[in-house]
Parts: C-alpha cells; sequence; structure tokens
C-alpha cells in the first residue's frame, strides 16, 4: 500500500506543535487499529523547540525560550517557518528493524537534497542528513530525525531545512552537537529554496523507501569525500 502524504499545513497554515502534535496521537492510534494505511503529515510549524528524552540542561536555549518536552528519542531541535517537517504514521513489518526506519527516512532527505542540488550524506555516531566538512567550514546538519515508535507503528519524524531562518539555532546546542553547524538548501545553494519544492522533492522518495523493499544507501561522507570522522556522539535515542 503507497504510503499516503497529507500536507494541508503550510505558510499562513502552519499548525501549532502542540495541535500536530494531538493530531499524530489520533493517525497513530488509528494506524495501530488498522483503520488507515501508513500515512505522512508534512506541515511547517510557527517557532518552537522541542526536547527529546536525552536533552541536557545545557543544551536548551539560553534566552528563556519555551521548550515543549516530547516523548521521542534524541535531543533538542527547532521548528519553524522554511522549514519542512514529516511525521510518517507507520506500521513496521515484522522483519523491520526500527534502525533499518530510520536510515530509510534519513536517505530519503538524502535523495531529496540531491534532487536539489546540494550533495549531502550521513556522518558516522550523528543521527540526521549532513553536508562534509570543507576547507574553513565545519560539518553542518541539514536534516534532523527523532522519532518513538509505540505499538508497533511510528511517530514524530524528520525535519528538512528549506529556507529556514538559521538564526533561530544560535539561541541553543542543535541536537546536542556543539561542534558541528546548521544549514539550509536555501543557503547552500544561494536561491530560495521552499518548503513545497522540498516536500515535492522528498515525497516520492519517502512512499518508495517505505515500500520496504531493499535499496542500496548512499556512502558516508567520511566514505565519499575522504575526510576524517569528527567526535562522535551517541546514535539517536529511539522508544518503544
Amino acid at each position: 500500500m503507497t504510503l499516503e502524504i497529507i500536507d494541508d499545513w503550510y505558510g499562513s497554515s502552519a499548525i501549532e506543535f502542540t495541535t500536530a502534535w494531538d493530531l499524530q496521537r489520533d493517525y497513530h492510534a488509528r494506524r495501530v487499529a488498522d483503520q488507515i494505511g501508513d500515512t505522512a503529515l508534512f506541515l511547517e510549524h510557527p517557532p518552537v523547540y522541542t526536547a527529546g528524552r536525552r536533552t541536557e540542561p545545557h543544551e536548551r536555549p539560553f534566552d528563556g525560550t519555551p521548550v515543549v518536552d516530547v516523548d521521542r528519542g534524541g535531543k533538542i531541535t527547532f521548528h519553524g517557518p522554511g522549514q519542512l517537517v514529516g511525521y510518517p504514521i507507520t506500521k513496521l513489518p515484522s522483519h523491520v528493524l526500527v534502525v533499518d526506519f530510520v536510515r530509510r527516512v534519513e536517505e530519503a532527505m538524502i535523495r531529496a537534497a540531491t534532487d536539489l542540488g546540494v550533495a549531502t550524506g550521513r556522518v558516522p555516531g550523528r543521527s540526521g542528513v549532513w553536508l562534509a566538512a570543507t576547507a574553513g567550514r565545519a560539518e553542518r546538519k541539514v536534516g534532523a530525525i527523532g522519532i518513538r515508535v509505540a505499538r508497533g507503528v511510528t511517530m514524530h519524524g524528520f525535519s528538512l531545512n528549506a529556507d529556514v531562518d538559521l538564526s533561530s539555532y544560535e539561541r541553543f546546542v542543535p541536537c546536542g552537537i556543539a561542534d558541528a553547524g546548521v544549514t539550509s538548501l536555501s543557503a547552500e545553494l544561494g536561491r530560495d529554496v521552499t518548503v513545497r519544492e522540498t516536500a515535492a522533492a522528498i515525497a516520492p522518495h519517502l512512499r518508495e523507501l517505505l515500500e520496504w523493499h531493499p535499496y542500496v544507501p548512499g556512502p558516508d561522507l567520511v566514505e565519499r569525500d575522504e575526510i576524517g570522522p569528527g567526535p562522535t556522539v551517541p546514535v539517536l535515542g529511539l522508544s518503544r
């Protein structure tokens, strides 16, 4: 069954995080009961910081900005206008490990970024999607992922920076990683890449990869670019 993507919440229709969380719970309950098929919610949020279960106190915003504590793995991240957020509500087949689901979502972001003209990949020991370190520039993250699996069905998901305001990342330690940067597709390409354009790029890849057929993942950045790995951090925490 093909993944259904619902994307009613862009621009002026951006949905508050807590409202979307309630919506996720509703879709999750219906997917657990097999009342619906696999579904992904594509959207934008008004500015919000969300903290996963491994967030440390020093990683939170230092200016008093409110933070929503959530029931996913991983650490703290930012959501806001110009960022595509995707919440796949999918039932994992019995043969699929949670880490395989995470890698497939990462792969969908990598392929979408490639289609848009940005070469990205994985960094060993770090979740999400990255651009390689280059002379004078550290590794920089363009896509993040944090999920929860309950009763065999996924919640939460990924974010991919299209034309988000990057100054929002200066107020906290993104994903608990202090020695790397954050970027957007627009910043890397030198042109405006909209959320809708980004959504259109990732949708076919996410549908294909979540049909659970075998696939060949792209190489890690350290393999492709022959740079040494940076300091490792614990791989994204996942909860069932």
